[in-house]
């Protein structure tokens, strides 16, 4: 509080000098001499309400002189914001939940990958290729899509490099375009997954 107090009366000092600056004296309006006549003054008094330290005042410019001389502002403390220490517990389960959630899709994306390598490295075998491109759509309807880190056009055009090596039966072609059905229905948002796929 002495502080506080001592701040205070700086500003109002100067505000003061601020104010004997910029406004006249109350008490004389003093005039020019004219060549050939005695320099006249003329004696003014200002009512009360005029003083100087009314028109500060009125003005805010003791507001002013206590930002511009570094004088503190005390804020309540009871209104000064809580911050949290700790982190609370609906925080932590949150996080909790959203590594959770990051390790699955992790685990997902590596057998999902494992799938495609083996699908690229197959030799003209049409069962076997068959059998990983329904595999693949199996992981896709278990997931509700593809898993974080895949894009459905990549994807795509890495099957069809397989594809334009030559060899590509007919059940391959349908295994494949199943494939594509599945992913764009789990990835539509207008369609009731519960109620499954209706176009398998």
């Amino acid at each position: 509080m002495k502080a506080t107090t001592r701040c205070t009366i700086l500003a109002l000092a100067a505000s003061c000098q601020i104010l004997d600056a910029f406004v006249p004296s109350p008490c004389s309006n003093s005039h020019h001499a004219v060549p050939g006549q005695a320099a006249t003054t003329t004696t003014t008094s200002l009512p009360a309400t005029g003083s100087r330290r009314d028109i500060l005042a009125g003005t805010g410019l003791l507001g002013i002189v206590a930002v511009l001389t570094g004088a503190p502002v005390v804020a309540d403390a009871e209104n000064r914001p809580m911050y949290l220490t700790e982190p609370t517990d609906d925080f932590k389960a949150n996080e909790a939940k959203a590594m959770e959630f990051k390790r699955q899709q992790l685990a997902i994306k590596k057998e999902f990958s494992a799938v495609l390598e083996k699908f690229l490295a197959e030799p003209n075998d049409g069962d076997a290729l068959e059998k990983d491109l329904r595999t693949l759509k199996a992981l896709v309807a278990k997931t509700g899509g593809l898993p974080l880190g895949i894009k459905k056009d990549e994807l795509f055009k890495v099957i069809r490099s397989k594809k334009a090596k030559g060899f590509w039966p007919t059940p391959v072609e349908i295994a494949y375009q199943s494939l594509i059905q599945e992913i764009s229905y789990q990835q539509s948002p207008n369609l009731d997954k519960e109620m499954g796929n209706p176009y398998q």
